[in-house]
C-alpha cells in the first residue's frame, strides 16, 4: 500500500521541488499552500506523514501543529518540519508543539527521503511480543543523589539490551517531576505518563499504555516523563504497578529510570523490580547516600542478591578506591564505568548515546557485556536465530576471557 503524504509549503519553488523528490521515492503527494487550508483538508486527505513549512503567511508551522495535535485523532501523526534555520531554540519550540523531526532547507534529496521513511517506520505501531509473566525482567536503576548519571545508564542499559537480543524493550521515565529521557534520546514528547495519569489505574490497558509510548530508531520503546511538572503530580503509585505489570506481559525488558527521591511511585516501581542497580560516584557524599540507600532497602525487604552497585566515574581525579568503598559498603561494586565525559556530553547534547553511535568505545563495550549479564537466562543459553552484530560482539569477548583463563 502507497504512503500517503500532505506537504504544505507557501513556497511554490520549495513545494514542487519536495514533491517530485517523494513522487521519485513511490510516495503520493497531496499538497497545500495555507496552514488553514491544510487543517481544511487533512480531515479528508487521512496522510501518513505531514511535511510542513515553519514560515507561512496565515499561520506559522508550530501554530498548524499545535492545533493538531490537540486533536486526539492526530496525535500520533508524524509531523516533519522545513525550516531555513537551525537553531536549538527554534527546535525546542517545535519539539514543545509536537513536531517529530527537522529538515533544513535547501536539503540534500537522499537525505529528505531518509527521513521520510524513517518516521513513516517508527509511527508503526509498537510491536507486541507475547511473554510469560514470570520471564518478563524490570531492571531498575537509582540514585539518592542526584547528577551520577542514572538517566545516561539506563538509557545505554536499554540499547544495549534491544541490540543484543533484537527484541523490543521499553524503557520508563519514572523522574516523573523533570525526567529527560525522551530528550536524551532526541524523540519528541507527544505522549507521556501524563496520557496515563488522567486515567483510573484500573481501567487502563495495554492498548492505551501502547499509545503512549514514545519509538526510537532502535526498536526501543520510552514511556517519557510529562512535560509539564503538575502532569507528574497526578501519576499515582497505582498508575505506575498497573503500567508495569501489563507491559510485563508484552515485552521481554523493561529498564526503569528512577527519581532521586523516594516518593510511593518510587517504591511501587522498586517493589516490581527484578533487579536494582544503584549508581554512584567514588565521593564522600555518594557513598554515605548509597549507604543509607542499601540500609532502607534492608528494611524494606529486598533482597541484596538483587542489588548491584555502579560506580559511575563522573570525575578524572581524586576518586576514592574501589575496594575502600566496597569495605565501607560491606557491598560489592558490579561494575565500574570509566570517565568519558566529552563523550557523554556530547551524547546528551545531539541526543545520540553512546550506544547507538559508538557501541565499540570503551565505555561501550563495558555496558554492552553489563547488559548481556543481565539478560534473561534463557536468552543466554541459545543463540538467536539471527544474531545481532551485539550479541557477537558479546560472545566473542566472553569465549576471549574464557580461553584466557
Amino acid at each position: 500500500m502507497t504512503n500517503r503524504i500532505f506537504v504544505v509549503d507557501d513556497d511554490v519553488v520549495s513545494l514542487k521541488l519536495s514533491t517530485a523528490v517523494l513522487k521519485q521515492a513511490g510516495y503520493e503527494v497531496l499538497t497545500a499552500q495555507r496552514g488553514y487550508e491544510a487543517l481544511q483538508r487533512i480531515d479528508q486527505i487521512r496522510p501518513d506523514l505531514l511535511i510542513l513549512d515553519l514560515n507561512m503567511p496565515d499561520m506559522t508551522g508550530y501554530e498548524v501543529c499545535q492545533k493538531l495535535r490537540s486533536n486526539p485523532r492526530y496525535t500520533h501523526l508524524p509531523i516533519l518540519m522545513l525550516t531555513g534555520a537551525n537553531t536549538l531554540e527554534e527546535k525546542v519550540k517545535g519539539f514543545e508543539a509536537g513536531v517529530d523531526d527537522y529538515l533544513v532547507k535547501p536539503f540534500q534529496p537522499v537525505e529528505f527521503q531518509v527521513r521520510v521513511k524513517s518516521l513513516i517506520r517508527r509511527n508503526a505501531t509498537a510491536p507486541a511480543v507475547a511473554v510469560s509473566k514470570s520471564v518478563s525482567k524490570v531492571v531498575a536503576l537509582c540514585s539518592l543523589r542526584g547528577g551520577v548519571g542514572v538517566s545516561t545508564l539506563a538509557i545505554d542499559l536499554a540499547l544495549s539490551l534491544v541490540q543484543i537480543w533484537q527484541l523490543p524493550a521499553v524503557l520508563l521515565d519514572l523522574a516523573l517531576m523533570g525526567g529527560q529521557d525522551a530528550v536524551m534520546l532526541n524523540l519528541p514528547l507527544r505522549n507521556s505518563w501524563a496520557d496515563l495519569g488522567k486515567l483510573d489505574p484500573a481501567e487502563i490497558e495495554i492498548e492505551q499504555v501502547q499509545r503512549a509510548l514514545l519509538a526510537h530508531p532502535s526498536g526501543l520503546y520510552v514511556l517519557a516523563a510529562p512535560h509539564l511538572l503538575e502532569q507528574g503530580e497526578k501519576v499515582t503509585a497505582e498508575h505506575v504497578s498497573r503500567v508495569i505489570a501489563l507491559l510485563k506481559e508484552r515485552y521481554h525488558y523493561l529498564v526503569l529510570d528512577l527519581s532521586h527521591n523516594i516518593q510511593e511511585t518510587t517504591l511501587a516501581a522498586l517493589d516490581a523490580a527484578d533487579q536494582i542497580l544503584i549508581v554512584m560516584t567514588p565521593e564522600l557524599a555518594s557513598v554515605y547516600v548509597t549507604a543509607r540507600t542499601l540500609a532502607m532497602f534492608d528494611g524494606l525487604g529486598y533482597s541484596r542478591n538483587n542489588i548491584s552497585l555502579i560506580l559511575n566515574s563522573t570525575f578524572q581525579h581524586h576518586a576514592l578506591a574501589r575496594s575502600d568503598i566496597e569495605s565501607a559498603l560491606k557491598h560489592p561494586i558490579s561494575l565500574v564505568v570509566p570517565f568519558a565525559s566529552d563523550l557523554l556530553i556530547n551524547a546528551i547534547n545531539t541526543g545520540v548515546p553512546v550506544m547507538t553511535k559508538a557501541p565499540e568505545h570503551p565505555f561501550g563495550v563495558l555496558i554492552e557485556d553489563f547488559a548481556y549479564a543481565l539478560s534473561k537466562d534463557e536468552h543466554k543459553l541459545l543463540q538467536p536465530p539471527t544474531p545481532s552484530p551485539a550479541w557477537k560482539r558479546v560472545t566473542q569477548r566472553y569465549q576471549q576471557q574464557r580461553s584466557k583463563k
